[in-house]
């Protein structure tokens, strides 16, 4: 396939280089200047839990004018509406889009910007990305994405799309019910993550702590129990348990929002904590332990 990655961060980076090892021809957009100049200069280098490699592909920090038979939008939240914009831009009649982003509700932003009928949704769990520097993507680990389409893309085609993504060293599954996957993530990322950008804490930190432990329990507990009051078919009977278990794999990890707390970016903190009480109003429900975090947090960001 030719496939580009808009938005080639700790993630993209990972999904560009791997797919390029298995043999596509792979290219990427990203508006860091220091990172595409050291990809076209020195190779894109990803090491961690799936080895130490570094590929040779064409990085741009514009839109080229070209086209792919896939495009991944790998950016956070924020940037989705404008990572839209370029992918739609590199697409032909049969191209499919595939959008892999923390939290809720990125996907219906790309949906209005690239035909609904060719997207498909993402879950990427366990992978503790970083970049330590310009041309570099690091991994702690690399447990499971799960792909779905978001409306109307047939099964098969999606599978198609998981199959590449199998043979290139990824966990990957095509699964019908893909938001029952984006909770079972959502329920561990609000453990950690408002948590761990508050205290600076990494997961495992976290995890034992015996005062901000408790705090990141009832995050995981309440993001469930809104979850199942909201209908979906999360396949977790223990959230404790569950959150547990995703921290010891990487327990020297920091999530995303602690990383961009510490490089003084804006976190992803209201699509992940903040999706809790997002979707506990609409069913007239509260959610006031992610709510308290997300504000904490974002309370945090504005600080000068």
């Amino acid at each position: 396939m030719k496939v580009c990655v808009v938005g080639c961060g700790a993630m993209g980076s990972i999904y560009a280089a791997l797919l390029a090892s298995a043999g596509h021809e792979v290219f990427v957009v990203d508006a860091q200047s220091a990172h595409v100049d050291a990809i076209n200069t020195r190779g894109l280098r990803v090491s961690g839990a799936s080895g130490d490699r570094t590929v040779r592909i064409e990085a741009y920090a514009d839109v080229p004018d070209r086209t792919a038979d896939l495009v991944i939008i790998a950016v956070k939240a924020a940037h989705v509406d404008a990572a839209s914009a370029t992918a739609s831009a590199l697409l032909t009649p049969e191209s499919l889009v595939l959008t892999i982003q923390n939290g809720l509700g990125s996907a219906d932003r790309v949906a209005a910007r690239v035909p609904a009928q060719r997207l498909i949704v993402g879950v990427a769990q366990g992978f503790g990305a970083s970049l330590p520097a310009p041309g570099h993507a690091h991994h702690n680990d690399m447990k499971a994405i799960r792909f779905g389409a978001h409306a109307g893309l047939a099964l098969d085609a999606v599978e198609r799309i998981a199959s590449a993504w199998r043979d290139a060293g990824f966990d990957t599954q095509a699964v019908t019910d893909i938001a029952s996957m984006q909770w079972e993530k959502l329920i561990c990322n609000v453990a950690y993550s408002a948590p761990c950008a508050l205290t600076g804490l990494t997961l495992g930190e976290v995890m034992d702590h015996p005062h901000v432990g408790a705090v990141s329990r009832a995050a995981a507990r309440e993001a469930w129990e809104i979850a199942r009051a909201t209908g979906i078919d999360v396949q977790v009977d223990d959230p404790v348990q569950f959150v547990r278990e995703f921290a010891a794999r990487m327990p020297a990890a920091k999530p995303s929002v602690l990383l961009d707390i510490e490089a003084g970016r804006a976190s992803e903190v209201g699509v992940i904590n903040g999706a809790v009480p997002t979707q506990a109003r609409k069913i007239g429900r509260q959610a006031p332990v992610n709510e308290t975090l997300t504000n904490l947090v974002l309370a945090l960001e504005a600080k000068p």
